[in-house]
């Protein structure tokens, strides 16, 4: 069987996946299409393969690194009765009060990618809270595909309500300073733009390929934003140019990165989608951004 590479790939077929995993098109779709790409050598199992994650071989931090403290905790929902499941993680043996960075998944769930970024916060010195959306409906059931369909069940504004008491428990917790901040993926990135709009206090938000705020809304955010995109991410680039001119005309500050020929998703070092050099700066940007905003 051929060993596929990135430049095996067409940029077709990242569109393709893109769709499928922002649910433009269902899994029947999908694989009909993505048919059409397996010729000669690369064969459909090979293909879906090579574009699906793979989180066995791509955690930077494991689960049981030795640094850090690494707990599920719980608090309440907005909802009642209902109950949000989020990992905690904060360098052992902390003995000061330390930001925090909440951190926000795709529209997935807190899969094994997002818990390896919250730890990945953790070792620079912040108390991390990754929730999980999933969580009134049983968490992350272990495979994106489940966990997309069940996302979609789920309305976003109570998802956002949601994330906002995750932003309150961690203000509040024994080991933060009450400096707070949020990075977001994909659909996380949209949760980190709102929640820029909905929490005057909040002490920054770094969306990575978020979809942008109604203008009306965007004109009240009070938080500096550091804004990731790729390049080819057409679809969510397209709402750009209207959120600059408001985030300019109401001199909020900002600052915007476009990773050239990147795809949506260039952080997720799970998938080919991911691309190294672009994950890397824009990594170690959102983490001067954080240094600056809440330790400095």
């Amino acid at each position: 069987m051929k060993t596929l590479k990135k430049e095996d790939i067409s940029q077709e077929v990242f569109d393709l996946y893109d769709d499928y995993a922002h649910n433009k098109i269902d899994r029947k779709t999908f694989l009909k299409k993505l048919s059409l790409y397996a010729v000669g050598a690369i064969t459909l199992p090979a293909l879906l393969s090579f574009i699906s994650p793979n989180y066995k071989d791509s955690i930077v931090v494991k689960s049981n690194d030795p640094r850090l403290k690494s707990e599920t905790i719980s608090y309440d929902s907005p909802k009642g009765g209902l109950k949000m499941k989020g990992l905690l993680s904060i360098l052992k043996n902390t003995t000061e009060k330390v930001p925090g960075i909440i951190v926000v998944h795709e529209n997935r769930g807190l899969n094994p990618y997002i818990e390896d970024v919250n730890r990945r916060v953790a070792l620079e010195g912040f108390i991390s809270l990754a929730p999980d959306a999933l969580s009134p409906m049983g968490g992350y059931p272990g495979n994106d595909d489940d966990g997309r369909a069940m996302q979609k069940k789920r309305s976003q504004s109570e998802m956002l309500e949601d994330f906002i008491a995750g932003y309150n428990y961690l203000k509040s917790h024994k080991n933060c300073n009450g400096k707070v901040a949020v990075v977001g993926f994909c659909f996380g990135g949209w949760i980190s733009n709102m929640m820029a709009v909905r929490l005057p206090d909040l002490a920054g938000a770094v969306p990575y390929y978020g979809r942008q705020p109604e203008k009306e809304d965007a004109a009240k955010i009070k938080a500096p934003l550091l804004l990731q995109y790729a390049d080819l991410d057409k679809r969510v680039n397209a709402g750009w140019p209207e959120f600059e001119k408001v985030l300019k005309e109401n001199n909020i500050e900002h600052e915007a990165y476009f990773y050239a020929d990147v795809n949506h998703g260039f952080h997720n070092n799970t998938t080919p989608r991911y691309d190294e050099t672009a994950a890397d700066l824009s990594w170690e940007r959102t983490l001067a951004f954080f240094n600056k905003h809440l330790k400095e």
